[in-house]
């Protein structure tokens, strides 16, 4: 389904969107997610195509806000009759088996208390699907998920949805979430600037604002110096480094490199020399759950996350002098922005 839709208010925006399957929309916060569902909806005004000619209530549009919205003094079956437009004697037979559909059967007349987040959150797809709708609409879809039980939910909803074979639009502030979609676009800037398959935006970001929101945490301009073949050597802050050029890419060039942190590692000084590795010392260490996350003093000062065991084995400490190594496959090469943004030089800023 092709959306194509102009808000000026609260948030301008000038939105045009593919959405197959289930589709995430990935933006910062105050990006104008939820203002982009609402006038869809009907909720806000706006210019757009498809329903835009028609009133909220004759949308074919199923709506899932964040929390749900469920009714706590009404159990499974009558949240979802609310939605239904049939005579009384007829509702509970339909909201069971829009229930049933979404694998709730057995809980038709649980309270939503009693019922856990994955559980409330197909109350509320049942309650969608009472309209009929040809477009499905979430707004955060994991914000009322624990961490513990977050995937598998997100991964049975989205099959769940895809069995459906109703197309969804879910928008998001998680990279995660994005990742796990069918497909997924980028809305920076008040438009849609990249979109496509996850694999892809999160392999080949086409600019600053979609590397940072793909979870790209090193950002560093630089000059191309040279390009031999298949390997451009761009000054980045007086250090060469090689990587894989683009096309329309030519000696002089003002680029962006973009540097996961997970994709810098450590190595043993005598392993390999510039322009895949060199020297430079920890500024901060800091451990997390998944690695342990340190920045380096540069020149360029970088983040990388490094293993449990490698920064174990390495004996990782502030201040000391360490070789880092980074592949040219590793490096994302793009444009440089108008105005060079230094303060995304390290730790560009997390979505949230």
């Amino acid at each position: 389904m092709h959306l194509r839709y102009h808000t000026e208010r609260p948030v301008a925006l000038d939105i045009d969107l593919d959405v197959e399957g289930f589709t995430a929309l990935l933006g910062l916060s105050g990006a104008g997610k939820s203002t982009l569902l609402k006038a869809i909806a009907g909720l806000l005004p706006a210019h757009g195509i498809p329903f835009g000619e028609l009133p909220p209530e004759r949308r074919p549009i199923g709506y899932l806000p964040q929390g749900y919205a469920l009714f706590p003094h009404l159990n499974a079956w009558r949240n979802v009759a609310f939605g239904l437009n049939l005579p009384r004697a007829q509702q509970r037979a339909g909201a069971c088996e829009l229930l049933a559909r979404v694998g709730l059967a057995q809980h038709a007349e649980a309270l939503p208390e009693h019922l856990s987040g994955g559980q409330q959150q197909r109350v509320a797809l049942a309650r969608a699907l009472a309209r009929k709708p040809a477009l499905l609409l979430l707004d955060e879809p994991t914000s009322a998920l624990d961490a513990a039980t977050r995937d598998t939910l997100l991964v049975e909803l989205i099959e769940l949805i895809d069995r459906l074979g109703i197309p969804a639009l879910a928008v998001t502030h998680d990279p995660h979430l994005a990742g796990m979609a069918d497909r997924m676009a980028v809305l920076a800037g008040g438009r849609i600037v990249q979109q496509g398959p996850p694999h892809e935006v999160f392999a080949a970001p086409g600019n600053v604002d979609v590397a940072r929101l793909v979870g790209y945490r090193n950002l560093l301009p630089g000059i191309v110096r040279e390009i031999d073949g298949q390997t451009a050597y761009v000054d980045v802050e007086g250090l060469a480094l090689a990587v894989r050029p683009d096309s329309g890419i030519v000696p002089g060039s003002a680029v962006l490199l973009a540097i996961r942190a997970e994709d810098i590692t450590i190595v043993h000084s005598a392993v390999t020399e510039p322009p895949h590795a060199w020297q430079t010392r920890i500024a901060t260490l800091r451990r997390e759950g998944s690695g342990v996350r340190i920045t380096t003093t540069g020149p360029p000062a970088l983040e990388a996350m490094i293993a449990h065991q490698v920064a174990r084995e390495a004996q990782l400490a502030s201040n000391a002098r360490i070789t880092l190594h980074l592949a040219p496959e590793a490096i994302r090469i793009l444009p440089a922005p108008e105005r060079a943004d230094h303060s995304l030089s390290r730790g560009s800023p997390r979505p949230g």
